[in-house]
């Protein structure tokens, strides 16, 4: 399955139908009167939020969107039909913008939730509307108005609590397999990742808890360079940063502060977002050469954050570093429903 994550489509919503002239032609009802129908409203276009969708894909290949028109309305003082609304299913971290003025219209973050983007026109009023004293038999009627017309871009944003962050072959996908059941791609060359992969890591408590693996950051990468534009706007709504960092590498320190640079150049509040650094392989370090426990404390002094030594491929050190994350998360939660109850 092909992942995108973005799509500029257009929305029309439908014409409402038009109201019509008509007079009453009964037996037995002398001067009858006007009697022509308003017309329908016209569908409007709804985003629905659809668990079991994963990318935006569907909109790939089509990319006009146009509900149903209203009826015309009828004689004998009959409505016209209201247009069909045309339900658009969008998956879960759907954001849809004004393609035009940039504006953010919906956050379509919870399963079921639904915005209505364009609405349907007016129907237009049939002569009956314009009876009057003065007026005993209007000969006109009014057209239906349209509907509402959008450029719209959308843009999903991966719902993840823990967003694992680093440069190219750090161990990032390695990490998520060992974690969960993802099966991402895994090489020993850079940018092996092309697209952000999903891992469910199950809690003591049995609850899952959702991780992603952020590709292609390097330096440049908030203002374009390599995959990182393409894909930091996925950590936006995650809790919790992993930043995972090569042990192997020839300037750790180094590494550390490119991404830490980049979260600051691409804003959002995502520098400031709750950290864990995490030395991985170091399985193939070697320890006579390398002061990996110093290494850490240096981190840790930069970063003010906990540091943790571990080796994704053999697994040393993993169950520390998610007794950590389950505390960080859950002091997060509890802070948030302080928050809701203090309102």
């Amino acid at each position: 399955m092909q992942f995108i994550d973005q799509a500029v489509i257009e929305v029309e919503a439908g014409k409402g139908g038009d109201g019509i002239v008509a007079f009453r032609r009964e037996k037995y009802v002398p001067a009858g009167g006007p009697s022509g129908g308003n017309g329908g409203r016209g569908g409007s276009v709804i985003f629905v939020v659809d668990t079991n969708l994963q990318t935006l894909l569907d909109f790939r290949y089509k990319h006009l969107f146009k509900a149903d028109n209203g009826g015309r309305g009828g004689p004998n003082n009959c409505t016209g039909a209201n247009g069909k609304d045309l339900i658009i299913e969008v998956p879960c971290g759907t954001s849809v913008y004004d393609a035009s003025t940039g504006a953010l219209l919906c956050d379509l973050i919870e399963p079921g939730q639904n915005f209505r983007v364009a609405e349907g026109g007016k129907g237009g009023l049939g002569n009956q509307h314009f009876l009057s004293n003065r007026n005993r038999a209007p000969e006109y009627a009014l057209p239906g108005l349209p509907g509402e017309m959008k450029v719209l871009r959308l843009e999903l944003k991966l719902l993840a609590e823990v967003g694992i962050i680093g440069l190219p072959n750090a161990g990032k996908s390695t990490l998520i397999s060992s974690l969960s059941a993802a099966r991402p791609k895994i090489a020993d060359y850079p940018f092996t990742t092309l697209i952000p992969n999903l891992g469910v890591v199950r809690k003591p408590t049995g609850d899952g808890t959702v991780f992603a693996d952020i590709p292609g950051l390097i330096e440049g990468a908030s203002h374009g360079a390599g995959l990182g534009h393409d894909f930091l706007r996925h950590i936006e709504r995650t809790r919790v940063l992993l930043h995972l960092l090569d042990a192997t590498s020839e300037d750790v320190i180094s590494d550390y502060n490119t991404i830490k640079q980049e979260l600051q150049a691409y804003g959002r509040g995502l520098a400031k977002r709750p950290q864990i650094l995490a030395l991985n392989k170091i399985d193939a370090v070697d320890r006579e050469t390398v002061d990996l426990e110093a290494l850490a404390m240096q981190l840790n002094h930069l970063s003010l954050s906990p540091v943790f030594l571990i080796s994704a491929v053999t697994r040393t050190g993993l169950e520390p570093l998610l007794q950590e994350i389950w505390q960080m998360l859950d002091e997060i939660n509890a802070a948030a429903e302080e928050v809701e109850v203090l309102r």
